[in-house]
């Protein structure tokens, strides 16, 4: 449930409830000398950094099915597990693949 700050406009003293939105309307109807405060949003997710949301397991371990299906695509060189041999595998035939093309350039 959320949390609403209100000011007593009597007294100044200022308190936190914690009530539902339909307690809320209620909770102002009864006490019309409470002021609600505006205070900052409370929003807890998974935030890694600006931009940027952590992906729950659920989530990585689906990516990880898409990219063992279409080994081949830029999906899987991002989200695939690979092992260290695919890995030194797949540098290798990258370098080879650049050194043939300069080859080809260079005739």
């Amino acid at each position: 449930m959320p949390t609403y700050d209100f000011e007593n406009t009597k007294t100044g003293k200022v308190t936190t409830e914690m009530m539902s939105i339909a307690e809320l309307d209620e909770f102002k109807k009864k006490n019309p000398h409470m002021r609600q405060l505006i205070s900052k949003v409370n929003i807890v997710s998974g935030v890694v950094g600006v931009g940027k949301l952590k992906n729950d397991d659920g989530w990585r371990e689906m990516q990880s099915r898409i990219a063992e299906a279409h080994p081949q695509s830029n999906f899987a060189d991002q989200f695939g597990k690979k092992s260290i041999k695919e890995v030194k595998t797949k540098q290798v035939l990258e370098k080879h693949r650049k050194r043939q093309e300069q080859q080809k350039r260079g005739k």
